[in-house]
């Protein structure tokens, strides 16, 4: 049975404009040879200001960290002076389990795959006769990254404060505090600062399995002694009430209920399904699923070969018309590669297709994609769907001795306009270059970039540093 999503497929906001004349963007496309785009000049870039708030540094993710982190200061703010959180008589050690759990709560729900789907559903929705500078904006949901990761820094710190605020209480005889919830706390404290240690970006780069591994296991652990630890402090501080009612009476418990809850559930969708592989070179393949589900246009799927270890996402591309869907998996790693050497039957999957970067096109008239080799996974199914007027840029090495003629025939079929540049034949070209000329030659309004972290900020710098509305992948998971 087909399962019903957040997310669901909307009518076009527009007619399907055609793009201007054929013939001519393809004249102007054919110019972009090296020489040609040697000779480019681009624009001037804005002024100093406008570009530093374009920079990686500033985007919307670290505004969100920042915000978070602002918010939450003035909380502290508040609890130093005039809320008198801490007192010669005691602590208020409720109102810091409050912001701990505020915080917590904010980091796991907005990574829940339902909560993701809502998101994108919300910001996609605006008409396109919107301004542009509204749409832009709203463009930026796949930043919402920014919450989790402020919010979890945040509710680290306020539990480092809570557990001094318990050893104080402790230390000066002050009731609600027993030896086992100090116990507790320490183990969880530590869990916590050794989580947000793994996910420095540095350290999450380049041990990204381990990275993964502490989330999972280090977040199953932290979860259980949460409940432990809010089971003893609600014991310890429940007066003359029966354990149970004051668990009841507890926000605290009815909010662990919640977060449990949101964790567990991509869990009780775990299967293992069969898959039908097509190897066109040792570089690629492409995986055919068709277990009962059509995922939309710019949604993912998490897959792993082990469900407790690694899990790996990739963007989904249905066929319209057609049940199931394909992943363009491409050698970019360990996993990758054994995967492709190593051809299983069957896959694991877990929870619901998720909304990606690649939504965002429907905020807009007309769209670039810009992709390089297995990139073009992503961009595949918004250029097969049609439903934005499109014209892609895909840079690749040999595209069908790679990917296989039947792929780049298909992708020919839908975007007869194409630029598909054959690095093998003509060398790496300058993409911000590139993505500028296609830009102007199909009146585009913004330009979608999926590939490598180094380039995909710089295609979107150099467009949005020039104006140009331009998206790509943050790497923040």
């Amino acid at each position: 049975m087909m399962d019903t999503h957040v997310y669901v497929e909307r009518p076009h906001k527009y007619k399907f404009e055609q793009p201007p004349e054929s013939a001519q963007v393809k004249q102007k496309l054919e110019e972009a040879n090296i020489s040609s785009l040697v000779q480019l000049d681009l624009p001037p870039q804005q002024s100093l200001l406008r570009r530093i708030s374009k920079h990686p540094v500033l985007m919307h993710y670290h505004r969100l960290f920042v915000l978070i982190a602002v918010i939450n200061l003035v909380v502290l703010g508040h609890a130093l002076g005039s809320g008198n959180w801490w007192s010669s008589g005691g602590i208020a050690l409720d109102k810091l389990s409050n912001m701990i759990l505020i915080n917590f709560s904010i980091a796991i729900l907005v990574r829940q795959q339902y909560f993701i789907n809502l998101l994108f559903y919300l910001a996609t929705s605006v008409p396109t006769s919107w301004p542009l500078s509204i749409r832009r904006v709203l463009g930026k949901v796949y930043h919402f990254g920014g919450l989790h990761s402020g919010s979890a820094t945040a509710a680290t710190v306020w539990f480092g404060i809570y557990v001094g605020s318990l050893f104080y209480h402790q230390a000066n005889g002050l009731p609600g505090v027993s030896s086992g919830l100090l116990s507790v706390t320490y183990a969880l404290f530590g869990i916590l600062v050794f989580m947000i240690l793994m996910a420095l970006p540095p350290i999450r780069a380049r041990f990204h399995n381990q990275f993964e591994m502490s989330h999972r296991f280090g977040g199953w652990t932290a979860l259980v002694l949460f409940w432990a630890q809010s089971i003893l402090f609600v014991d310890a501080n429940r007066g003359e009430m029966t354990l149970g009612n004051a668990l009841l009476s507890s926000a605290v418990f009815w909010m662990l209920i919640i977060l449990t809850t949101s964790i567990l559930l991509p869990w009780l969708r775990l299967r293992k399904v069969p898959v039908e592989i097509i190897k066109p070179s040792s570089h690629a393949a492409l995986v055919r699923f068709n277990h009962g589900e059509t995922p939309f246009a710019g949604s993912s799927t998490a897959v792993s070969r082990s469900p407790l270890m690694e899990w790996h996402s990739f963007a989904n591309v249905p066929t319209p018309g057609e049940d199931g869907f394909r992943l363009t998996i491409s050698r970019a790693g360990d996993w990758t590669g054994k995967f492709i050497d190593d051809l299983p039957s069957h896959v694991w999957v877990k929870g619901i297709t998720t909304a990606g970067v690649g939504n965002v096109d429907q905020l807009f008239k007309r769209v670039i994609w810009v992709a390089t080799g297995s990139g073009i996974g992503p961009c595949l199914p918004h250029l097969l769907s049609q439903q934005v007027p499109s014209l892609l840029i895909w840079a690749t090495r040999n595209p069908r001795k790679t990917y296989g003629d039947e792929l780049v025939d298909e992708i020919l079929a839908v975007q007869p306009d194409a630029l598909i540049w054959d690095t093998d034949a003509k060398g790496k070209p300058d993409m911000v270059k590139l993505a500028y000329q296609a830009h102007k030659a199909f009146d585009a309004e913004a330009v979608i970039c999926i590939s490598n972290k180094k380039l995909t900020w710089q295609v979107v710098y150099g467009m949005e540093s020039r104006g140009i509305p331009a998206y790509g992948a943050i790497w923040d998971s």
